[in-house]
């Protein structure tokens, strides 16, 4: 798929865009890092862009108390691929995480 012909205007557009989704999903990974956001919270808004475009992996390692190795493991148990993100998981593996995780 070719790239569109972007003008500057409209490419400094996408890229202020761009940069405020990876703000916001920023300081939503710092809400669930401190703990003032749960998992079961975050997964109640994954139709919202900034949760739907997140990583599983970088979900989980925000959580507290789990790191990469942690994620990874959990990640592997319930067949997550690495790149999967919060909008491609299925119905199964959001049930095992939801199991797991609250």
């Amino acid at each position: 798929m070719a790239l569109p012909n972007l003008s500057d205007a409209d490419r400094r557009a996408a890229l202020k865009k761009a940069a405020e989704a990876r703000q916001k999903r920023a300081a939503l990974r710092a809400e669930i890092k401190s703990g003032k956001v749960s998992f079961a919270a975050v997964m109640k808004k994954a139709e919202d862009p900034v949760v739907a475009r997140m990583k599983v992996s970088t979900l989980l390692e925000s959580l507290p108390g789990f790191g990469k190795a942690k994620a990874n493991k959990i990640m592997a148990e319930f067949e997550i691929s690495p790149s999967r993100r919060v909008q491609g998981l299925g119905a199964r593996q959001l049930e095992h995480l939801f199991e797991r995780l609250g």
